[in-house]
């Protein structure tokens, strides 16, 4: 039976088509994934994402504990900030891939993929055992969270709380009452634009989505589903947990060698990162754009010179570019942008090229360094 979050009535209400995702019930579009899309480039988008996990380390050693679990270094973290990481099995594979928050000095939130959050807390229990000071908490079922997305997501949000959210800084958050609801607030995001992240109380989601819907007006704030969501992602490059990465690839496989700290100190999967960083990888994960608008799809095979170099690990019509983009990892030596490929599709062989991500310019705001 599908889990189903605090908004699920409220989907409904919407006239959001439903689909079962991660094990869970959620919105995939309420008009059109394009139109959807567009929105959020052009004005904002309001996402339920309290599908997501949450797990929580505190006590002292928490740091050395979160330290070893990832692969980016969490020693430049301050309070108050978040860092993008992978979290890798001792073959450096990718077990997920996180957002972790630092609260305190010993107290931070890991923010997982749904589909992996009980494999997540059970593995993360495991590597926490010598670190007999640090309570590991599983916390998903406490916590709901909604998406601000798009170039007018500060227009809306400012006034609705005393926060000068002006000041916050990309991946940078805070604590602020919005709504009469106390919120934990990240300027984060999943789709290059603007936009903030609240983390809530659970059943206070409705309240919070209902009045952000009301303040947002103005600025025609809608809801937005998982299918637009998949397709703003991709414009960034950004990848996919279950798709572009998993536990047969390593981040210098999926081309995130700027998350790999090798001389950080010890970390799971160290050794053998540092032994493929040394002898390099076969193949790479790239970008590439289709020469006409068909929409290449997970798993159709790549060619060049006749040869099958690859397979597409996600892909979609561009709504920005008007055509096919897609993720794939290809031999090493087809990873050129210009490179001319081809994508197998229903027989054919359609006509594409490897081209430098991100596919569409971020417009995230950075404030800071």
């Amino acid at each position: 039976m599908s889990k189903v979050t605090a908004l699920h009535q409220i989907h409904l209400n919407l006239g959001a088509k439903m689909v079962r995702f991660a094990g869970w019930q959620m919105p995939v579009q309420y008009t059109s994934i394009s139109e959807e899309h567009r929105l959020v480039r052009e004005s904002a988008g309001l996402f339920d994402l309290s599908h997501m996990g949450e797990i929580r380390l505190r006590g002292k050693g928490a740091f050395q504990l979160a330290q070893r679990l990832v692969t980016n270094d969490l020693a430049r973290l301050n309070p108050g900030e978040v860092l993008y990481a992978p979290m890798c099995n001792p073959h450096g594979g990718i077990l997920d891939d996180l957002l972790v928050y630092r609260t305190d000095q010993e107290d931070f939130l890991l923010v997982v993929n749904a589909a992996n959050t009980e494999k997540d807390y059970a593995w993360i229990k495991r590597q926490s055992k010598e670190d007999a000071g640090v309570q590991v908490e599983n916390i998903s079922e406490e916590i709901s969270l909604i998406a601000l997305q798009g170039p007018k997501a500060e227009e809306i949000l400012t006034g609705l709380t005393e926060a000068n959210l002006s000041q916050l800084p990309y991946y940078h958050f805070t604590r602020v009452e919005v709504g009469g609801v106390s919120a934990f607030l990240s300027r984060t995001g999943y789709t290059g634009e603007d936009g903030f992240e609240l983390y809530i109380a659970w059943p206070e989601a409705p309240k919070l989505w209902n009045f952000l819907l009301q303040a947002g007006k103005s600025c025609t704030l809608k809801p937005i589903g998982l299918g637009a969501r998949d397709t703003l992602r991709l414009e960034m490059g950004y990848r996919l947990w279950g798709n572009d990465i998993d536990e047969t690839t390593s981040p210098f496989e999926a081309a995130l060698d700027w998350t790999v700290k090798l001389n950080k100190g010890d970390f799971i999967g160290r050794k053998a990162l540092e032994k493929q960083k040394k002898e390099g990888v076969r193949r790479r994960l790239v970008g590439f754009q289709m020469e006409s608008r068909i929409a290449p799809r997970k798993g159709y095979p790549l060619f060049a010179e006749a040869l099958k170099i690859g397979e597409v690990t996600s892909g979609s019509f561009s709504p920005t570019l008007q055509k096919g983009i897609g993720l794939g990892y290809v031999k090493l030596q087809y990873t050129r942008p210009g490179t001319s490929i081809s994508v197998g599709i229903r027989g054919g062989n359609y006509p594409a090229r490897i081209v430098h991500l991100p596919f569409c310019k971020p417009r995230v705001k950075k404030t800071t360094d």
